[in-house]
């Protein structure tokens, strides 16, 4: 039998408490300690050494922010956040916790059950987690490309755990003057708008939420929408992405897979993959399919993957033309386009 994940859950909320409790009162679990405010939490995390943290956003006293900005450097433990819609989580993400499941806007049967599936997946993949490894969001853009512009190429990023900071640190490195790029990074509804306006802030190009029918531009960047599937298709002579309430694909939506799939049929070799940290497999066949018609591929190395499961299935099936450390992908997607 397997050592159960031993967890710690921290949220203002004696409701929330007890709820979590319940989910993970599982064969796999084993809730050590409970914690209404962020001091408390403190004492028990020294004290139980908990695989696992389930956090809170907003907590009297000290916020979830503050305690992971307080505590982690010292005492490192994998942190999920339970946190309602907001820019908050990606602040939480950047002050070190692994990811975060959407708080449900109540406690009726179809939100818990929902919740469940996704608590239970986010602490499992939070629990084998590599931590410390940060990434490098203080950097300057890179010099401009010297090639002609190539704005009949589109680039196509894939992420999952850990991949929003790993997205931020490469779209943060890029001049204006780029390709077009889709993004696929798996996060709930809601969630996706709020993360691409936050890039938008801070990056050079143009960055959004994608909506059926938007063109793929030059200097501008699409991200998936949670809960939706995005393909790739034409508009006459341009590519646009088709959003669509589909299927999950790998128990997903938006999923990696279904992108580079498209991107390989339309596309095809004028086009570059980059598949990215993340749990599981999604995004490796697509990316082999990418390189089968003739696109450049990347896939992110073990050592800077927090999760490394997507990148590592798809080096196994021989999808990367290139594996690359986080902090050098935004420069070796400079290059190869230099090459297309």
């Amino acid at each position: 039998m397997t050592n159960k994940i031993r967890v710690l859950i921290v949220d203002d909320s004696p409701l929330f408490v007890k709820a979590i409790e319940e989910i993970l009162n599982t064969e796999d679990f084993e809730v050590v300690g409970t914690s209404y405010d962020a001091f408390d939490a403190g004492d028990k995390l020294i004290k139980l050494k908990p695989d696992v943290v389930t956090l809170d956003v907003e907590m009297p006293k000290m916020t979830g922010i503050e305690f992971l900005k307080l505590l982690l450097p010292k005492y490192p433990v994998p942190v999920v956040m339970v946190s309602s819609a907001s820019g908050s989580v990606f602040d939480a993400i950047n002050a070190g916790a692994v990811d975060f499941v959407e708080k449900p806007s109540g406690l009726n049967k179809e939100n818990i059950s929902l919740f469940k599936s996704e608590l239970i997946t986010k602490i499992k993949i939070a629990s084998i987690a590599v931590l410390g490894k940060k990434t490098n969001n203080n950097v300057n853009t890179i010099s401009r490309l010297n090639s002609p512009q190539k704005n009949d190429i589109i680039i196509a990023m894939g992420a999952s755990t850990g991949g929003t900071e790993a997205i931020e640190q490469i779209l943060r490195a890029f001049p204006k003057e780029m390709p077009g790029i889709v993004i696929v990074q798996h996060m709930p509804p809601v969630f996706t708008q709020i993360y691409a306006k936050r890039l938008n802030s801070i990056c050079e190009m143009e960055i959004v939420e994608a909506s059926d029918g938007d063109l793929i531009l030059p200097g501008k960047v699409l991200i998936a929408p949670g809960g939706k599937q995005l393909s790739i298709s034409k508009s006459g002579l341009k590519p646009t992405v088709h959003c669509y309430n589909g299927e999950k694909v790998n128990g997903l939506a938006p999923s990696v897979d279904v992108t580079f799939n498209s991107m390989a049929d339309i596309i095809g070799g004028r086009s570059l993959g980059v598949l990215l940290t993340g749990m599981g497999k999604d995004g490796a066949k697509g990316l082999l399919e990418m390189k089968k018609k003739g696109a450049y591929t990347i896939a992110q190395d073990e050592k800077s993957c927090i999760v490394y499961g997507m990148p590592k299935e798809a080096i196994s099936l021989g999808a990367a033309k290139k594996i690359s450390p986080l902090d050098n992908i935004a420069e070796e997607i400079i290059k190869a386009l230099q090459n297309l």
